[in-house]
């Protein structure tokens, strides 16, 4: 027996490989390592929610760096972080949270102006950099997924880039069996008309959809290729099933985007790892200290560890009785107003005008109880 090692394996996206060649009757068997940081997703696994673990709004509101939308509903949809049950796969592939959409009651039926999607957003750079040659159709990247529906149906999705001209990517997830979990993969290639810009600007989103009216989708839609975005022809007419069935479920978890035609292995991170690539785009900041401008408004001091995505908009999650002088006092931060950053995206601290009632002009507080949400989404 002999070893050969070679830097990588096209299509495989290994940083290493190692073939052992048997030198009786020539068979080859190649042990390949995966590349870190190869999956461009960031919380793919579901592990972090920073925000919450259930809600009925829309947008980034349990899982984070997932976006759930509706549109023409009777009832919002709830959006929720929840276990993978034990025994199943892809729990024995060391999957451990999901995220569950769970359908309203859709009384009016589906109607051509519906939706409801789950979104993912990718930074211009982070896709630019990724080492993926996106103006040649020789090459590749690979989008992977856990998916299970109590529904049994096909669900539409499109890729959209979002700078210079935009263009889409149409497919579909294949038939998936009621309450089974199903991995999707598919392999895209590249455009030579496709525009990623080397900045912190949005670049791709991925869109899946449980429901897209036709409002927004057209039958001379050619799927698995790329053509230029229309609003109008995003799609082909997508399966109302799910939509038009009470209280239906979809759930998601192993999210990954890797360069290369082929699906690794998912890329499991700690739960660590992954709350700080997510604490670029949200975060929660906790106690400070402030100094008092009038009886209204006291200025209080920021740091966001590690720098954001951008300047962040900033709101109060708590704000009871959490405002004391020299640590007493019962005052309430009900309001924030301009945000002032001393150094980039807040990762050299900066102040932010906090509206009130009670306050002295001068004085030094404690913002001992309040907890402020910092956003620089997509």
């Amino acid at each position: 027996m002999s070893e050969i090692k070679v830097n990588s394996i096209k299509g495989v996206g290994a940083s290493a490989a190692a073939i052992t060649v048997n030198n009786t009757d020539g068979t080859c068997t190649a042990n390949v390592t995966n590349k870190p940081n190869r999956n461009l997703y960031i919380n793919g696994s579901c592990l972090v929610n920073q925000r919450g673990s259930s809600s009925t709004s829309e947008g980034y509101q349990t899982i984070d760096r997932f976006y759930v939308g509706s549109g023409g509903t009777n009832e919002a949809p709830t959006q929720a972080q929840v276990d993978v049950a034990s025994g199943t796969t892809p729990y024995t592939l060391g999957f451990r949270k999901a995220l569950k959409i769970t359908n309203g009651n859709q009384t009016s039926g589906a109607n051509t102006s519906d939706f409801m999607y789950l979104k993912y957003c990718f930074e211009a750079q982070d896709i630019a950099s990724s080492g993926w040659n996106y103006l040649s159709s020789s090459s590749y990247v690979t989008l992977s997924f856990w998916v299970k529906s109590s529904v049994a149906q096909s669900f539409k999705a499109y890729f959209h880039t979002r700078q210079g001209t935009e263009y889409q990517y149409p497919f579909e997830t294949g038939s998936l069996s009621a309450d089974t979990w199903t991995k999707v993969t598919k392999t895209i290639s590249g455009n030579s008309n496709l525009t990623f810009n080397s900045d912190n600007g949005l670049g791709l989103e991925l869109y899946i959809w449980s429901f897209i009216g036709t409002d927004y989708t057209a039958s001379s839609v050619t799927e698995d290729a790329w053509s230029t975005y229309s609003g109008s022809a995003r799609m082909k007419d997508a399966t109302s099933t799910w939509y038009t069935t009470n209280d239906a479920t979809l759930e998601f978890t192993g999210f990954q985007f890797e360069v290369g035609s082929v699906a690794t292995d998912f890329e499991h991170r700690s739960f660590g790892q992954e709350l700080q690539l997510c604490r670029r785009y949200f975060q929660i900041i906790g106690p400070s200290v402030g100094e008092g401008q009038s009886s209204s408004n006291i200025q209080g001091t920021i740091q966001a560890i590690p720098f954001m995505r951008a300047n962040p908009s900033m709101a109060i999650i708590d704000n009871s009785n959490n405002v004391g002088l020299a640590g007493t006092g019962s005052n309430s931060v009900t309001s924030i107003g301009t945000i002032y950053v001393e150094g980039e995206s807040l990762g050299m601290g900066g102040w932010a005008e906090m509206g009130g009632s009670g306050f002295t002009a001068n004085r030094q507080y404690h913002i001992y109880g309040g907890k402020f949400s910092f956003s620089a989404e997509l």
